[in-house]
C-alpha cells in the first residue's frame, strides 16, 4: 500500500490520549501526519512556526463532540515520490499527489509515462516493454512491490483473461488523472476522470489540489519537479570524497 495513494495505502486510524484529551469518542475529521507537529508544539506550549502549513488537532482533542468536529477539515492531501530508489533504471521517482474528500478521491500522476511500480524486469533493454512483450515473457517482476505470494500469483497469471484486467490495473501504466466516486466505488476500482458526468467534480478537485500545492510550496509543482528529479533526490547516489 505504501506505493499507492488509494485508501488502502494512505488510510490509517489515529488514536490519541493524554491530559486534556476528551476520550471515549470517535472523530471522523480528516487529519494527516503533518498535523501532529503543530499539535505537539501547542500541547507543549511552544509557539507554532508560521512556516508550518498543517493545523493543530488540539481544538478537536479538547472538544466533547464525536463524528464531524471541525467543519473546515473537509479534505486531506497525500503524496508520493519514491519507495525503492532503484525501481527505475534512471532512479527516477513516481510522483503523485491526491486530494481525498468524503465523496471523492482525485489523484494526479505527474509522470504517467513511467511504470508506477517500477520498470519490469526480465524483458531486456530499451524504452520499455509493450503489452504484448509483457504477456509473452516468462519472467517478469517489479521492484517497487514486495515479493509475496499474491504478487507472484498475479504476475504468473497476467495473461489469463480472468485476471488480466486486475494485473493491468495493478502494474500497468496509469493516466495522468484518476477520480473515484467513493459512494458507488469505495474500493476505487473504476476511474471516472474522463467521464463527462464528473467533469465539474474533477475540475473542482484539480483546482483545490493544485492551489494547495502551490500555496505550501510543494517542489513537485516548481520547475516541473526539478528538486525531486535531480541529484541528490534522484539519480545515482553521489559518493563522498574524503580529503
Amino acid at each position: 500500500g505504501k506505493c499507492n495513494l488509494y485508501d488502502f495505502g494512505t488510510g490509517v486510524s489515529l488514536a490519541m490520549r493524554g491530559a486534556g484529551v476528551r476520550g471515549g469518542r470517535i472523530v471522523d475529521d480528516f487529519v494527516s501526519i503533518p498535523d501532529l507537529a503543530p499539535t505537539i508544539l501547542e500541547l507543549a506550549r511552544v509557539q507554532i512556526p508560521e512556516a508550518m502549513t498543517a493545523k493543530s488537532l488540539v481544538p478537536i482533542l479538547k472538544s466533547e463532540k464525536s463524528g464531524k468536529v471541525d467543519p473546515v477539515r473537509t479534505a486531506v492531501l497525500t503524496g508520493r515520490e519514491r519507495h525503492v530508489d532503484r525501481a527505475r533504471a534512471d532512479y527516477a521517482p513516481y510522483p503523485q499527489r491526491a486530494i481525498r474528500t468524503e465523496e471523492f478521491l482525485y489523484i494526479i500522476n505527474f509522470k504517467p509515462e513511467r511504470w508506477p511500480l517500477g520498470d519490469p524486469y526480465g524483458i531486456g533493454e530499451g524504452n520499455g516493454p509493450s503489452a504484448q512483450e509483457l504477456a509473452e515473457t516468462t519472467f517478469v517482476t517489479f521492484a517497487d512491490d514486495d515479493a509475496g505470494p499474491a504478487k507472484s500469483w498475479l504476475v504468473t497469471h497476467r495473461s489469463d483473461p480472468l485476471w488480466k484486467r486486475l494485473y493491468e490495473q495493478t502494474y500497468g501504466k496509469r493516466p495522468r488523472e484518476e477520480l473515484y466516486d467513493l459512494k458507488s466505488d469505495p474500493h476505487q476500482m473504476k476511474n471516472v476522470a474522463s467521464d463527462p458526468r464528473y467533469a465539474a467534480q474533477r475540475k473542482d478537485l484539480e483546482m483545490r489540489l493544485m492551489e494547495e500545492l502551490r500555496r505550501t510550496g510543494d517542489p513537485r509543482v516548481v520547475e516541473d519537479g526539478k528538486f525531486f528529479e535531480t541529484p541528490p533526490m534522484s539519480g545515482p547516489a553521489q559518493e563522498s570524497r574524503g580529503s
